[in-house]
């Protein structure tokens, strides 16, 4: 996800070790609830589509239906597009853009979708209306949002409650929402959604391969990603305290029953 208003802050980034957990989303295990809604022939906008995996998976599900993945950051419309010429997706194409004024005329697609995107804006319910917008009228607007107060993990290491607390300080002085997914519903009806149908599903990081990969890629984020900017240039934390928190997430990947449970929140909601 990089979708934002240029005065937001994207809280992420796109370092490598963001783009590699990012490229790890299919529709399969990101967007399982969106998938019996999908048939050949509808046309799909992706809002904040990153490396595209997710919409390609979209791309594959809908043809001949066209697809397009938007996103703000031109190095990620480029690499999404490289991976979608070369696995021959005719009916995909993704460019850059803005959640909050879509250029799109109104009521083009039967399903707009955004995954993990609200959590970064510092207005989803106007982006909300946006995406909205542009839905065709009995169509599907598509949302996914993780909770990070609702995530949690065993055992109870000082450094991950650390990193929780930091993340949190972070994400709010961008004026973003990172527990998300418990708003998502307030959010809809906000937005003038009166037909919403909510859901729920976790990701799970508990196999010995599951928690190395978790582990890894945040041990990397804290000290590499703009997180880890961030956090220096807010004066919240000291590059000696990221180093510490990411030591502390390798440990837990290394122990042998750790759990890290991710709950998200889903919307199906009916322009």
């Amino acid at each position: 996800m990089s979708e934002q208003n240029p005065a937001d802050v994207y809280t992420h980034g796109h370092h490598e070790s963001v783009l590699r957990s990012h490229t790890a989303r299919t529709a399969a295990n990101s967007a399982a609830y969106l998938l019996p809604y999908l048939r050949h022939g509808l046309d799909v906008l992706d809002v904040g589509a990153g490396p595209g995996t997710i919409t390609a998976d979209f791309a594959r599900l809908v043809a001949p239906g066209q697809v397009i993945g938007l996103d703000r950051a031109p190095e990620v419309v480029a690499q999404a597009s490289k991976r979608a010429a070369e696995a021959h997706l005719d009916n995909l194409s993704f460019q850059t853009g803005n959640i909050y004024d879509l250029d799109f005329p109104d009521d083009q697609f039967d399903v707009v979708h955004a995954h993990q995107v609200l959590q970064h804006l510092s207005d989803p319910v106007e982006a909300l209306r946006e995406m909205r917008r542009v839905a065709k009228p009995g169509g599907i607007v598509a949302v996914r949002e993780a909770d990070f107060h609702g995530m949690f993990w065993y055992p109870e290491l000082p450094e991950l409650q650390r990193w929780m607390s930091l993340y949190q300080k972070v994400a709010r002085h961008n004026d973003a929402e990172p527990d998300a997914g418990r708003r998502l519903l307030s959010w809809a009806r906000d937005a003038g959604f009166d037909q919403v149908t909510p859901s729920s599903d976790n990701w799970l990081y508990a196999t010995e391969e599951q928690r190395q990969w978790h582990a890894g890629v945040w041990s990397d984020r804290i000290v590499h990603s703009a997180f880890a900017e961030q956090a220096l240039e807010y004066s919240l934390a000291d590059r000696a305290e990221l180093e510490r928190l990411a030591a502390g997430w390798r440990t837990w990947g290394a122990t042998p029953d750790a759990w890290f449970l991710i709950p998200n929140a889903e919307i199906i909601a009916r322009a």
